[in-house]
């Protein structure tokens, strides 16, 4: 589970973005600025970071606040599951970014899976969709969703991107150090759960 300061920080901001997208007089208006600053200091507090970052960050959210989705693809070949490793931090993450407007999950899912990694596949089932905040990931300002996909491996060969350096298979007992913010080792363990079990159900929550 997240600290109880982001869940709190995570309310707050979205109770002002959702504030100042609906509220037309002045006074109102200043009391979800107000809102929201304190959000950020919060923010900025725990996570020891500049109070005017995480606030210009707050700032570009505009319209009714809703959960981001993050699409991740699990590719499989051999009881061994294709990692990418980030050029951001230098660990290791299932291939995958937040979803784009115009295009369906599995569209995304297949077209980042190619641009991080090199490989053509095809997106067969959705294996879960979890509320990040449950899951143990590193903190994060916004709440997200996080929807993780098997595909089938149907072409290409490894290639690095602009976001990942280095791609590789690594078998369940033979992780290399994940970056936490994107996926964590009791994720993958039960995707390969899934990849065992082809008849069990969507996980969600």
């Amino acid at each position: 589970m997240q600290p109880k300061w982001l869940e709190w920080t995570q309310k707050l901001q979205a109770i002002a973005q959702n504030g100042l997208t609906y509220s037309e007089g002045p006074f109102d208006i200043e009391r979800y600025k107000q809102l929201r600053a304190i959000a950020a200091e919060i923010m900025a507090t725990y996570a020891n970071v500049e109070h005017s970052y995480i606030l210009d960050l707050f700032a570009r959210e505009i319209g009714y606040a809703t959960p981001k989705v993050d699409v991740r693809g699990a590719v499989f070949r051999d009881d061994t599951i294709l990692l990418v490793k980030e050029r951001s931090d230098g660990y290791w993450t299932l291939p995958g970014g937040w979803a784009d407007v115009g295009e369906s999950p599995s569209e995304v899912v297949v077209k980042e899976v190619f641009e991080e990694s090199g490989y053509q596949t095809r997106a067969i089932k959705l294996l879960a969709v979890y509320d990040r905040n449950r899951q143990g990931h590193l903190p994060f300002p916004f709440y997200v969703y996080k929807l993780f996909f098997q595909c089938e491996l149907i072409g290409g060969s490894p290639s690095s991107s602009i976001e990942t350096e280095e791609v590789g298979f690594f078998s369940e007992n033979a992780l290399p150090e994940l970056s936490l913010g994107r996926v964590t080792s009791a994720q993958i363990t039960r995707l390969f759960q899934h990849y065992r079990n082809p008849d069990l159900a969507t996980d969600f929550d």
